[in-house]
């Protein structure tokens, strides 16, 4: 008995069915991808933030270092370092007790820089400066968690691209004039996470077209991403830069904004 075997126009028929079909599903399928690795990274800032919390809480209302130093919430993490030792100097920071003692709420799921060899960064999160870190300009940093009033409004927790290629020291604002100094990350569409010195954490939208082409220059730029220091918005747009400096966690702040 003869077998009937596909003609080439019925296979090329086929083949094109199923390149459309892919062609639908393929947007869906990274949309949900998406989508997971946002509420993933929600999760781990959520869980960062609680721990902050609960670290005040149980040492008087003192906030833990947000610094990089020994003795902060996490230790420096050099260039130089293996991935296993940038993991270890989170485990020795003071912070990691208050978060399950897992090292993955750390990082980002959509920060891809380790697999950069400029980057090979780890952490992809920093605590704001003025919740107990460096100093800047036109504010004074807070050392309680009293200090910081309307604590659902202020967040501690920012996703930090440092353009030395890993996250040093504090993430600081300064206020004169108002000024921001390592871009901030949009690893999600657009938007960054941020944990809030209540305990919680959310996704917030960028609106400013040039911040979001600086930003997106910072994390892309094929020159080891150095945009420069000192993000400073034109007077025109002012959207995001005033929203950073109303909710910048520090006792006080002078200065307009």
């Amino acid at each position: 008995m003869k077998k009937k075997a596909f003609t080439l126009i019925e296979l090329l028929v086929v083949i094109a069915i199923i390149a459309v079909l892919m062609g639908i599903l393929m947007p869906s399928l990274r949309a949900a991808r998406d989508q997971a690795k946002r509420i993933h990274c929600i999760s781990n800032v959520k869980t960062l933030s609680l721990g902050w919390v609960m670290y005040a809480e149980e040492n008087d209302n003192k906030l833990v270092r947000g610094h990089t130093d020994p003795g902060c919430w996490v230790l420096r993490a050099d260039a130089s370092m293996t991935v296993e030792q940038k993991m270890q100097t989170i485990r020795d920071g003071l912070l990691y007790p208050y978060v399950g003692k897992e090292v993955n709420v750390y990082r980002c799921p959509a920060d891809n820089r380790l697999q950069d060899i400029a980057f090979n960064t780890f952490r992809s999160f920093s605590i704001a400066g003025g919740a107990n870190g460096e100093g800047s300009g036109g504010s004074t940093v807070a050392k309680s968690l009293l200090d910081i009033k309307r604590p659902g409004e202020k967040y501690v927790f920012v996703e930090d691209i440092d353009p030395r290629g890993y996250n040093i020291g504090s993430w600081i604002m300064s206020f004169n004039p108002i000024h921001w100094i390592d871009p901030l990350a949009m690893w999600h569409n657009e938007r960054s996470t941020m944990g809030f010195a209540d305990g919680h954490a959310e996704m917030h939208k960028w609106v400013d077209p040039s911040f979001i082409k600086w930003a997106k220059s910072a994390m892309y730029s094929a020159d080891n991403a150095w945009p420069g220091f000192n993000m400073q918005h034109p007077a025109t747009e002012t959207t995001d830069i005033k929203w950073m400096a109303k909710g910048y966690p520090c006792k006080n702040y002078q200065g307009r904004i």
